[in-house]
């Protein structure tokens, strides 16, 4: 199920390349993953998360909406809702900051500390590197 999920989800979003801003994530944590998000409306960000650090076949996924609440040229505070397949599925609801400290505020790092709920409750934080195209 996961790799349809992922299929559809980027074949939907490749027609919105021209209206969006894509970037790409590294989050480091307990629970590691990359991410995929478009940047709509200018606060609006639908991202697709897979985890790192595990065997393929058990790799999870998460599907989050997150909405800038503070949004500043050097920052963004975020939070969002999401869910959760794979190990440990659930509602995941997070809460971040993303920095870009460069002129050309492209490469940023972030923090967010993110509550996956289902039938085990976990508060996973991370920190980790961010790049818009």
């Amino acid at each position: 199920m996961s790799k349809n999920v992922i299929f559809l989800y980027l074949a939907l979003m490749a027609p919105l390349a021209g209206l969006a801003q894509f970037t790409a994530a590294y989050h480091q944590s307990g629970l590691p993953f990359v991410a995929i998000s478009y940047e709509f409306k200018e606060r609006y960000k639908p991202e697709v998360r897979l985890g790192t650090d595990i065997q393929l076949q058990d790799v999870p996924v998460e599907l989050v909406g997150l909405y800038d609440i503070l949004q500043h040229e050097d920052f963004e505070f975020y939070a969002g809702f999401g869910i959760r397949q794979g190990i440990f599925p659930g509602a995941v609801v997070p809460v971040g900051l993303n920095v870009y400290p460069l002129p050309e505020k492209k490469f940023g790092f972030h923090m967010e500390l993110a509550t996956i709920i289902g039938e085990d409750e976990i508060l996973r934080g991370s920190l980790g590197i961010r790049y818009r195209f």
